[in-house]
């Protein structure tokens, strides 16, 4: 059962508020055409059912043990019709979706994540060419979007990560361009405890199909969150604590890429709006190296690195101290100084010591190159001066030195084009300021490069430039020779920061 589960990501809705919270959702009527896209173990039918007992119901279901579950409960209604079926892939669906629809009402908790077989997964870019063909959510919603007619009601429940990840930006524009949001509430993924989505946060939105677009942009929407528990969805116009704020839907089209930007914060979201430039604009922002097998390839100076004990210790007659000097060095190393020092993840800020070092042989660049595990990719951007900002951080984004230096996937590489303003992309992007952004344009934790690349940038006057960079460079010679640093001068960096961006 629980390999079923993991295949199918059928997460079942056990929570009696959200149920009742999705269906009222819905504003019944006794002549509802409703679609059930993936009816799991039917409870959401059921309680259509018990309020609109002769509502034609459609359910599809992939999950054969799923369809036995459902036969015993609904065969005896003539008004429920089950079909083993694939939602994405049903010729009946597809063609119903291409003219217009044909639902009134359409609820689900889609699968979220289910693995797909490459052979599959091939087919439904074909099908659904502009939406992340990884993250099955995303797919059912756009479809059901297609299958509801003019005026018609959906509801789902998903995860949150459409609201702002990159590559649901096409899935955004549909629902804002072809819809009109009724509510979105959001809410953590703890409510439905013992169950590991593998997501933070989840949310139901609820939408009107609408096929004027004029319409749909100007149309008034509320986002609800702080809820403490699932029963406040029960109460959601009564609860007197919730957070409840309403957006106009044009608002949210003309952020960049169509991104939900809800902080609380005004003044962050205008300065991602308007901003002249964008960290992407005066930078390469770039993704590192990965050996393919890092057990094999990379070594550490030390068992006592965090999550180094695993690691073979480097042997130090093996390491090239003068690695910046070898010409045709994305070649390889000839000789038995072929470890070099690489920049890895972890929160540190200004400068990481060395304790990381990677093979960097003929033979093991060879096989970088080759390997299909491997990502020999980005290299002109190896061993050269610029910034490394981990992929994942903790509670505030962080950058430190690449200082000529290899940096593995785990790692944005940011290198400015004019490289003056190096030291001062490093005070920024170590700032309270910088992390606003970054959390308004990604709420995750995560910090992949094409969110790096929209954080708004503005240069100052050359005397507070000059500053901001002495000061910096204070911090990294200090942290040379003592591993600490005056933690006044990052303050004064931060206030002239702040000043710069009025935020």
């Amino acid at each position: 059962m629980l390999q079923e589960a993991r295949k199918y990501q059928a997460f079942y809705t056990k929570s009696t508020p959200i149920v009742d919270y999705m269906v009222q959702q819905l504003s019944l009527k006794p002549d509802d055409k409703i679609l059930e896209p993936c009816g799991g173990d039917g409870v959401f039918v059921e309680s259509i059912v018990e309020e609109n007992e002769y509502a034609h119901i459609d359910i599809y279901e992939l999950n054969e043990k799923s369809i036995k579950t459902l036969n015993e409960k609904f065969l005896y209604l003539p008004n429920v019709k089950i079909k083993h079926s694939d939602t994405l892939l049903d010729e009946e669906l597809i063609f119903s979706s291409s003219f217009g629809g044909i639902y009134d009402k359409i609820i689900a908790n889609p699968p979220y994540g289910a693995w797909q077989e490459y052979e599959k997964r091939d087919l439904l870019k074909k099908l659904f060419p502009n939406i992340y063909a990884k993250e099955t959510y995303g797919l059912f919603l756009y479809r059901c979007v297609e299958l509801l007619k003019d005026k018609g009601l959906l509801t789902f429940i998903i995860p949150d990560t459409y609201l702002n990840l990159h590559m649901h930006k096409a899935l955004r524009k549909h629902i804002l361009q072809k819809t009109k949001i009724k509510e979105l509430a959001l809410f953590p993924s703890s409510f439905f405890q013992g169950v590991n989505f593998g997501y933070a946060n989840l949310s139901i939105i609820t939408l009107e199909k609408c096929l004027r677009q004029k319409e749909c942009l100007n149309n008034n929407f509320r986002i609800i969150n702080g809820f403490r528990n699932v029963e406040q969805l029960s109460n959601i116009n009564s609860e007197t604590d919730l957070n409840t704020k309403t957006y106009l839907q044009k608002d949210i089209y003309a952020n960049p890429d169509h991104a939900f930007l809800i902080s609380d914060n005004f003044e962050i979201i205008n300065a991602i709006n308007n901003s002249k430039l964008k960290v992407g604009d005066i930078a390469s922002c770039v993704t590192g190296f990965y050996s393919g097998n890092d057990k094999t390839f990379l070594q550490v100076s030390s068992h006592d690195l965090k999550n180094g004990k695993n690691y073979c210790l480097v042997n130090q007659n093996s390491i090239n101290r003068d690695y910046q000097n070898i010409p045709n060095i994305l070649e390889g190393i000839e000789g038995e100084k072929h470890f070099l020092p690489i920049v890895k993840g972890g929160n540190v800020k200004y400068l990481k010591s060395d304790g990381w070092f990677m093979n960097w042989s003929k033979e093991a660049v060879k096989h970088y190159k080759t390997n299909k595990k491997s990502r020999f990719q980005n290299p002109q951007f190896y061993f050269k001066f610029g910034i490394g900002v981990p992929m994942v951080s903790s509670s505030s984004i962080t950058a430190s030195l690449i200082e000529n230096k290899l940096f593995d996937q785990s790692i944005v590489g940011v290198f400015p084009k004019d490289e003056s303003l190096t030291y001062y992309l490093l005070a920024f992007f170590n700032s309270p300021t910088c992390n606003k952004f970054i959390r308004t344009i990604n709420p995750s934790a995560n910090n992949p490069a094409n969110y790096i690349k929209k954080i708004p940038f503005i240069i100052p006057e050359k005397s507070i430039l000059d500053l901001i960079t002495k000061k910096t460079i204070k911090i990294i010679d200090s942290i040379r020779q003592s591993r600490s640093y005056n933690e006044s001068y990052e303050t004064e960096i931060w206030r002239l920061i702040e000043n710069i961006y009025k935020i």
